[in-house]
């Protein structure tokens, strides 16, 4: 399957994984839906120190000189007349990473205030992948049910909680065990991480 993908970037802390998604997607010979609220622009700015101006090619900044971005196609949050905010856009996939408690509240509620949110929307009402990477600690009683009515939905939540069982080294494979996961779910392939229960086969059993 060749569909396009999107990715959603909101105002929850973990900035760095969306980088780190798009960077590996951008390789990935699929096209890719990109759209950043303005929440999620204030938080890369806090924990990346990158201000992205939303009305001007921010991808650019985002992911760097050394990413190719022929194939990501940026839409401002605002803009609810881009492809993805219709269900004639078949969209593979979409993840919404890191997707905060307001547009998490928003994909239960069907409440679309933006274009994430209406592109998130789509998706479940088409019967399509919606990947939600939450992360916030500790959760509220309603951020819980939130949870669940999405999953009811048909969305995927995907917490941002990184495993150590795969031989942590530092920050960035921590990074890559949530972006594996996310590139499962859009059955990308990839070696970010080893999976578990992975044998070596060289030598026969005795």
């Amino acid at each position: 399957m060749n569909d396009p993908l999107a990715v959603g970037i909101t105002g929850a802390s973990g900035a760095v994984y969306a980088q780190r998604l798009l960077r590996l997607l951008s390789r990935a010979e699929r096209d890719v839906h990109v759209s950043i609220s303005s929440s999620g622009a204030a938080v890369i700015e806090q924990e990346m120190g990158l201000r992205l101006d939303l009305n001007d090619r921010p991808l650019d900044l985002f992911l760097g000189d050394d990413t190719d971005l022929t194939r990501l196609r940026y839409h401002h949050h605002s803009d609810m007349s881009a492809a993805i905010a219709s269900g004639s856009c078949r969209l593979a996939a979409m993840a919404v990473c890191p997707c905060s408690g307001a547009t998490l509240s928003a994909v239960a509620s069907g409440a679309s205030g933006n274009l994430i949110q209406r592109a998130a929307e789509v998706q479940l009402k088409e019967r399509r992948k919606l990947v939600l990477v939450t992360r916030e600690t500790p959760l509220s009683l309603a951020c819980i049910d939130n949870m669940r009515r999405a999953a009811e939905y048909g969305a995927v939540v995907l917490p941002a909680s990184p495993g150590w069982y795969h031989g942590v080294r530092d920050v960035s494979d921590l990074v890559d065990f949530i972006v594996a996961r996310v590139l499962d779910q859009f059955d990308i392939p990839h070696e970010l991480i080893e999976r578990w229960g992975a044998e070596d086969h060289s030598g026969e059993s005795q």
